[in-house]
């Protein structure tokens, strides 16, 4: 392709937590520019944000069903050529599924859908269209990851026994969503959220992140879920024990009532000759331990050689990359299979190396099941999806 990918955007108004995050990442590699937007519910938001990304007023709509049939319309040379959705869980199938209708590709914030049943109905249209779907799953585009991922792949540790993997925040420690904040007040909602609280919306995190490091499936587990703070609707905290398709076992851990912690998601996995330990607080660092020589750290840029590091990687040796990096090597992944697409081209491994819609599948799947388990008085293992 001789040009930039054209996305239009639903949600991520100026209101928003993570629209300015998804515009940063999709602008990052030079592969992609907006070129509309319907931003939010309210026509003067959608309006506003639209003009501080210098849209045309004519490329600025009020409803996201009005920018699909009008871009649609447009010549091929003009429409956009993929959304990225980034509603509140209860406005991500609509749209999706809507997009794909209308012939475009889809970008789609976490988790899928609100319920297994849509995101099977999706799954069924991305696969009856052919277009490509990402799903934002963040901490799956760290170079160090996927690095771990590598190295699990090759064998390198042997047959995984143990799987460790814990995500504390602090910031629900209250409750915030009586206060007026916007975030607080549709993650704890269960009309706008979901049946899940801090399990789905950063449970599914720990999940994805533990699946797509080991190359294992949950299989079955056991859960509590807990409400710490008085009158709140949905969980703000959990633990859960996991048993994976090799016999492998792990923990998952997750809360956002732990005061004082801000974003520390961290994953520990051990085979038969030693493991790996990733930090997001250090995201550039690698621990890698075994049972036979002295543990080893490995740097991204630097220590950190695996085709798949060096395809995610963009500065030298000690330039932190971060949040937003991760985030763009999603987005930039996906555009690159998208135009090679467009090209009549097979896309290579690196670049379809982007969380999908089988991905999403088995994050509903993950709440649904620790939802059942969670709420359970007794000790009782629930059969993974079931």
């Amino acid at each position: 392709m001789n040009r930039k990918l054209r996305m239009g955007m639903v949600g991520g108004g100026i209101n928003s937590l993570i629209g300015s995050v998804h515009r940063m990442a999709a602008f990052i590699d030079n592969e992609i520019e907006i070129v509309c937007g319907c931003f939010s519910t309210n026509p003067e938001i959608s309006k506003a944000s639209g003009k501080s990304c210098f849209l045309p007023e004519n490329r600025i709509y009020e409803t996201y069903h009005e920018m699909f049939e009008k871009e649609a319309k447009l010549p091929k040379y003009e429409r956009m050529d993929f959304v990225s959705i980034v509603t509140p869980n209860f406005i991500h199938f609509a749209p999706a599924m809507m997009a794909l209708a209308n012939g475009f590709h889809v970008v789609l914030d976490k988790p899928v859908t609100f319920t297994l049943d849509e995101a099977l109905q999706l799954k069924a249209k991305v696969e009856e269209t052919g277009l490509v779907f990402a799903l934002t799953h963040t901490y799956s585009g760290y170079p160090a990851v996927k690095h771990a991922k590598k190295m699990f792949t090759d064998g390198e540790f042997g047959r995984i026994r143990k799987i460790y993997v814990e995500y504390p925040q602090g910031w629900l420690s209250t409750k915030l969503e009586d206060t007026g904040n916007a975030q607080a007040s549709w993650r704890t909602d269960p009309k706008r959220s979901g049946k899940a609280g801090c399990m789905g919306d950063i449970g599914t995190h720990a999940h994805h992140l533990a699946e797509y490091i080991s190359n294992l499936k949950v299989t079955e587990l056991c859960a509590e879920l807990n409400v710490f703070v008085p009158n709140r609707q949905l969980d703000d905290d959990g633990d859960v024990l996991l048993r994976f398709n090799n016999g492998a076992r792990g923990v998952l851990t997750a809360s956002q009532i732990a005061a004082g912690e801000e974003n520390g998601i961290k994953i520990r996995i051990y085979g038969e000759k030693g493991g790996i330990e990733w930090i997001q607080y250090e995201p550039n660092t690698l621990i890698v331990k075994w049972a036979d020589k002295p543990t080893q750290i490995l740097r991204v840029g630097t220590s950190m050689n695996s085709a798949v590091a060096l395809h995610n990687i963009r500065t030298r040796g000690g330039h932190p990359e971060g949040y937003i990096e991760a985030f763009a090597n999603i987005y930039r992944n996906f555009a690159l299979t998208v135009a090679a697409k467009i090209d009549g081209l097979d896309p290579t491994p690196e670049m379809l190396d982007f969380p999908g819609i089988e991905d999403g599948i088995r994050g509903m799947q993950f709440i649904d099941t620790v939802v059942k388990a969670g709420y359970n008085d007794q000790v009782k293992w629930v059969e993974f999806g079931k």
